[in-house]
């Protein structure tokens, strides 16, 4: 949730600026980046629509056709796939294919770590009220700072430390939180100025919390090793078209499998609330701090059979790798489409305007959520399809009607801003 321009973002097709090369060479050296620069757009507005559907559509329900697995497919991935694109927007600021260096380099890890201040200030606001823990972004700030000694690495071995990060993490994640006791939790809160401030600490952000860098990390170096691809290659793109439907079939099919063979889905369910349960929790508004994980999704207690789910936010391998999949899988179909498909660019201008602003957007749906009518901020007693398309034809209108006048969002543009002030670096 960062913009993603950059200072070597080329302008849209619409809008070639003149240069000193003919026009066929500026073409055919700016269609390619052009149309990955579009196509993580395309896929920021499409996270940005489903964290909408988690947050404000209806609850889905088993067997509830397409539209409820149109819903159920976005909660916990459209927020996976959303850290994904932060990692690529990493390497737009750190140097796409090759990383930065000297005074260059220098002044782009100041961008992220005043990106990364900001964010970390506005996800502790937001954090205050009724939405609680269900903010993204003070992780988004960890995720940054975490990623600073990763910026000059190459595409394989970026690739090599998710591949460590996602089968190791979580098993790591479970082991540490497994030596946490109440009492622990509270005592390391209460010398956390962030957690007594805001009640979402460093303990949160690193291990606890919804979206916990310990696991979500794995996100985000993914999303750097892609933004170092030649995505333009032909032979990037058919490795990728294997590569994330084999992630997706691993992930979800490896683990299903094993569940029901060993009989731990039985053993998960068990431990799960009753859906009687469930609604008292989440009436009294206790469950405002997870909304974003439906029933069925996260490590309910310490059973250890939870990291073998793959279930939204269970934090689990299974889960990374099927969630990995999917991110992988989207960036690589927008990339191709718009790439093979001019007209689309076009076509989607209104959409890609919301990819644009996606910061803006997100908390501005923030806001909204919180004036809506109901106790529990998250989801609101609203929460409906009508509310849904709402607030989809919403974000698209604002956007499409902002981007005719300015180049960024409102908070995209406030963040440029206090950015510049790396330049001061040396």
């Amino acid at each position: 949730m960062t913009e993603t321009e950059s200072t070597e973002k080329p302008p849209p097709p619409s809008l070639a600026a003149p240069g000193a090369a003919p026009r066929a060479a500026t073409m055919a050296e700016r269609a390619a980046p052009t149309a990955r620069l579009v196509a993580v757009d395309l896929a920021r507005a499409l996270a940005v629509f489903g964290m909408f559907a988690v947050h404000v559509g209806p609850f889905p329900t088993p067997g509830g056709g397409v539209g409820d697995w149109f819903l159920g497919l976005a909660s916990g991935r459209a927020s996976a796939l959303f850290a994904t694109l932060a990692g690529f927007s990493l390497t737009l600021i750190a140097g796409r294919l090759e990383p930065k260096t000297g005074l260059a380099g220098r002044q782009a890890r100041a961008r992220i770590v005043i990106r990364a201040v900001v964010l970390l200030a506005l996800g502790v606001a937001l954090a205050m009220t009724n939405f609680g823990g269900a903010g993204i972004l003070n992780f988004y700030a960890v995720y940054f700072l975490l990623a600073l000694p990763l910026l000059r690495l190459r595409a394989r071995t970026l690739a090599t430390v998710a591949v460590v990060l996602a089968v190791v993490t979580p098993q790591v994640a479970f082991a540490l939180r497994a030596l946490l006791s109440e009492s622990l939790v509270r005592g390391i809160d209460s010398y956390d100025p962030i957690a007594r401030l805001s009640g979402v600490g460093v303990l949160d952000l690193l291990l606890t919390g919804l979206y916990p860098a310990i696991t979500w990390m794995t996100f985000v170096v993914t999303g750097m090793a892609l933004g170092r691809l030649d995505l333009a290659s032909g032979t990037v793109r058919r490795r990728l078209a294997v590569v994330g439907p084999a992630l997706i079939a691993f992930g979800y099919g490896v683990s299903w499998l094993v569940l029901r063979v060993s009989g731990g889905d039985q053993k998960i369910m068990s431990g799960m609330p009753s859906p009687e349960e469930f609604e008292a929790v989440k009436d009294s508004g206790a469950a405002s701090a997870s909304f974003d994980m439906p029933v069925g999704g996260g490590l309910w207690g310490s059973d250890a059979w939870g990291l073998l789910a793959a279930e939204p936010h269970s934090g689990s391998t299974f889960d990374l790798i099927g969630s990995l999949g999917i991110a992988i899988t989207v960036l690589l179909c927008l990339t191709v489409a718009v790439d093979r498909l001019p007209w689309l660019a076009r076509a989607a201008t209104p959409v890609i305007a919301v990819g644009t602003m996606s910061l803006t957007l997100y908390v501005s749906h923030i806001l909204v959520i919180l004036a809506l009518p109901g106790e529990a901020a998250a989801p609101p007693e609203s929460a409906s399809t009508t509310l849904l398309l709402s607030f989809i034809a919403g974000a698209v209108l604002f956007a499409t009607v902002w981007s005719r006048f300015f180049r960024r969002g409102p908070l995209e543009h406030l963040l440029h801003r206090v950015t510049t002030l790396a330049r001061s670096v040396r």
